[in-house]
């Protein structure tokens, strides 16, 4: 009888399933919707980076619009106005623009 009420003992107090199920669920919801959207944005940014080409008109993640006037491996040559050239970095490119943009500013 003693034995019987330490097996009944040891049964409840070992974590099941159930306890674990509350955790597993969170972690399904975060990788749904923060995790799996935000790899995905960045497998998008990266394509785009990697596509840009000269003569693209671009924003980047400061906000100022340009024309891709040249590209190596890290930088970007912007011609954000009729001979004024910035150089930004490749990772600051935010957006590419359809062609024409700047001429509707």
């Amino acid at each position: 009888m003693i034995s019987l009420a330490h097996a009944q003992a040891a049964a409840a107090a070992s974590p099941g399933f159930e306890q674990f199920l509350p955790l597993i669920i969170i972690f399904i919801l975060f990788w749904f919707m923060l995790i799996r959207p935000q790899m995905k944005r960045a497998k998008e940014q990266k394509k785009m980076l990697s596509e840009l080409g000269k003569g693209d008109e671009v924003i980047t993640s400061s906000g100022q619009l340009g024309k891709v006037a040249k590209i190596s491996d890290q930088y970007v040559s912007l011609e954000i106005a009729d001979g004024v050239i910035t150089h930004v970095q490749k990772s600051a490119v935010q957006t590419l623009l359809p062609k024409g943009t700047i001429k509707g500013l």
